[in-house]
This record gives C-alpha cells, structure tokens and sequence, in this order.
C-alpha cells in the first residue's frame, strides 16, 4: 500500500473516532501525552468535527519595520498568495504563540479556505470576524475573539514548517483530529494503527455503555479488559452485534 492509500485509509478510519479515545491511544501505544491542543475550542458546536493533514502556518512577533508585510495576503509579503495554495482535505494548523490581541483570519479569507475545500482551522491564538465565522460551514477552533488585524502583534514567519500550536509540535501532514472536545494532532506514521484501533475501541466502549445502561455493574465491564473485548468480537463474528 503507498503512503497516500495508506494516509486516504487512515482518514476514513479516524472520521469515526473520538478526540478522546485518541488521546488515550497514544498515551497507551506511543506513551505521547502532550498530543492534544491546549486551550482551543470550537466556535461553533454544531460544525466542529473535521480530520486531515496539517498544514502549518508559523507566527513571531512583530517588529514595526515590517509591519507593511505582516500578512500573508499582503502583497508585500514574502508568503503573498499562500491562502491559495492550501490543499483540499487539508487543516490549518496556526502557530500564533497563544497570542489573543489580534486575529489570525477574518470571514473573508475563512470564505477563500471553504472554497478550497479545506477541512478545519485550528490557531493557539484569536480569530476575527468571530460571530460570522461563527455561521460559516467551516470547523473552527481557536483560543479567542479579537477585532485587531494580525499585524497588530504578530507577523506571519513561515508555512510548512514543525510548530507548535496549543502546546503540541505539529509537522506538516500529521493527522489533526477535531471534534466536540478538542483537537489531537496524531503522528503520521501512526495514524492507521490508531484508526483501526480506535474505531474499534469506540464501538466496544458504545456496546459497554449500552450494558451499563441496562443496569448491569460497571466493575468488570469499564474500562474493557481483554474479555470484554473478546466477547465483543465474538458476538461480532457470530452476527449477534453488527
């Protein structure tokens, strides 16, 4: 299989799993504990759930000598024309240094990042325009609302470069997993393992739940040991559970 059916597969598998059984796998497998975002949330409930590849966009502060060229839709800037680039599928990681006094994209460039198809935006740092952000059909999770333009306090460095957002490294193409409880940025080279493990975890995890809710005891079933586990997969293969 090549990297890129590989990749394609691992989405489709990760498009059913929790943020938060993510986050458990990957202290589980990988002992990665600092995987999930910190201090982001979505600005809309109801449109917060999104998977794919990172793509990076790295903020520093800004020095007064550039801020002619502190945007990256500025003509003057060295990374002019990049909002046109960003692939299909793809979500936009912004490294803005947890920095909430000015915002990293307004409506109209969220509007430009729709119509490319992107698949989620996620910044440690501010967005403007918020209330109508808010309405558009794009996930969006960010650390704040503010009026001010990006060139107020920062200065757009770099894209496709490892960053950190939210007190997580993020390489380009990682796998960054959003949904009503955060975002976790899964490694590339285990974002298949992970989407065939947690797909399955979170359907035993539903079943448990489902017999819990009938009364019998949590002890035994909660966390699902390894007999749970295969007695789910034997009613599985037995066509007694879909």
């Amino acid at each position: 299989m090549s990297d890129t059916d590989e990749i394609s597969e691992a989405i489709q598998m990760l498009r059913a799993v929790s943020t938060d059984t993510l986050a458990g796998l990957l202290i589980k497998e990988a002992g990665m504990r600092s995987r999930a975002a910190h201090g982001v949330r979505p600005l809309n409930a109801e449109c917060c759930r999104f998977v794919g590849p990172a793509f990076t966009v790295r903020f520093v502060p800004l020095r007064e000598d550039f801020g002619d060229r502190a945007s990256m839709v500025n003509s003057n800037s060295a990374l002019y024309g990049t909002i046109d680039t960003i692939p299909a599928g793809g979500v936009v990681m912004m490294d803005m240094r947890g920095d909430t006094s000015c915002g990293g994209l307004g409506d109209v460039l969220v509007a430009a990042l729709i119509a490319r198809g992107v698949a989620g935006l996620v910044a440690d740092g501010a967005m403007r325009d918020g209330d109508a952000i808010r309405r558009m059909k794009l996930p969006v999770f960010c650390a704040g609302i503010a009026p001010a333009p990006v060139g107020r306090a920062l200065f757009t460095a770099g894209i496709q470069e490892t960053i950190g957002c939210g007190g997580v490294m993020v390489i380009p193409g990682d796998i960054v997993v959003g949904d009503y409880d955060g975002v976790v940025v899964v490694p590339r080279h285990l974002a298949l393992e992970l989407g065939r493990k947690g797909a399955e975890r979170d359907r035993v995890e539903a079943w448990v739940r489902a017999r819990i809710e009938r009364g019998e005891p949590a002890t035994g079933l909660y966390p699902p040991s390894e007999a749970t586990v295969a007695e789910y997969r034997r009613l599985v293969a037995s066509g007694e559970l879909e």
